[in-house]
């Protein structure tokens, strides 16, 4: 069956859902087929009903408990999976998952997509030229208004909420901007259940010797927001929006001393999401390629700390 699909991708979305649909229309030329347990429209009801022989990968957009079940499943039959965020689990569970993607070199990707926008790449790039200098604080706020929705869900709402929902958006973007130290400890700061059985509010911080990143985020903010506020000792930057709500606008200010009014650049960007699409053919390239990466450490990080900070 492995040698059937070599050099071939072809996969099968598991899990229709907000998620699931978005991704199974990016790629329809080399989509096999959906999994959905409820939706009628689904081709298959479960994923061990797919011909083996049909596919080589799978994008895993379930609810969150069923995630590594299906995920070990997939990879028994060497399948690449590519799962949406957040895996959540027992530390246990997901050496045991990153493990066996590793000894059979497939890919086993948590996907994030905020990664692969467009102003958080630059930001990426000013940080790796150090154009802040020395970094003092940095702020993440991040809120939607999808309380109600998450109310009415048969399985979102329950258990940390807008954490593993949000926070661990904003906790990979911390993963991917800095160079974070894996075992410093995160605190929460507050923890509310405004209109939600789980948390629909949060804050926490991650403190560094000389560093501080505030993550604050909710479900119960009625214009969907992101904001990236980031001061160093050499300047600052200022990102206000994702391009899916667009648009998103990146102020980069240098420092002037003593305290002369900075200079600054403003970037604004218009466009549909880029996102899902870039990521997509990065996992794809991945695969093509035989490019075999290690993404356990991240994943099994955000996950400890998601679970010990509350």
């Amino acid at each position: 069956q492995a040698n059937i699909m070599k050099n071939k991708f072809k996969f099968v979305v598991v899990g229709n859902g907000v998620q699931g649909n978005k991704r199974k229309k990016i790629d329809k030329k080399n989509l096999v087929c959906v999994v959905d347990p409820i939706d009628k429209n689904a081709d298959f009801r479960h994923i061990k009903e797919v011909p083996l022989n049909s596919f080589n990968s799978a994008l895993v957009c379930t609810p969150d408990n069923q995630k590594i079940k299906i995920i070990e499943y997939l990879l028994f039959h060497d399948k690449n999976v590519l799962v949406e965020k957040p895996l959540i689990g027992s530390a246990k569970d997901l050496k045991k998952i990153f493990n066996i993607a590793k000894k059979k070199k497939l890919i086993l990707y948590p996907a994030y997509n905020h990664r692969f926008e467009p102003n958080i790449i630059k930001v990426k790039n000013l940080i790796k030229k150090n154009y802040f200098g020395k970094i003092y604080s940095v702020n993440f706020f991040y809120g939607n208004g999808t309380s109600m929705l998450v109310k009415k869900s048969k399985w979102k709402d329950r258990s940390r909420g807008v954490l593993d929902d949000l926070g661990s958006h904003l906790m990979d973007l911390t993963d991917y901007l800095f160079k974070i130290n894996y075992k410093k400890k995160f605190k929460i700061v507050s923890l509310k259940k405004f209109e939600n059985k789980s948390p629909d509010y949060a804050y926490f911080v991650y403190k560094e010797k000389n560093m501080l990143i505030n993550y604050e985020m909710t479900y119960c903010m009625w214009k969907n927001s992101f904001k990236l506020d980031l001061i160093g000792s050499k300047g600052s930057l200022h990102m206000d929006c994702l391009c899916k709500w667009g648009p998103s606008k990146l102020s980069i200010r240098k420092r002037v001393k003593p305290s002369g009014y900075p200079i600054e650049k403003i970037k604004v960007l218009k466009m549909k999401d880029p996102t899902w699409l870039k990521e997509h053919l990065y996992f794809k390239s991945l695969i093509l390629k035989k490019k075999y990466i290690d993404f356990s450490q991240r994943n099994i990080w955000i996950s400890n700390t998601l679970q010990s900070i509350t």
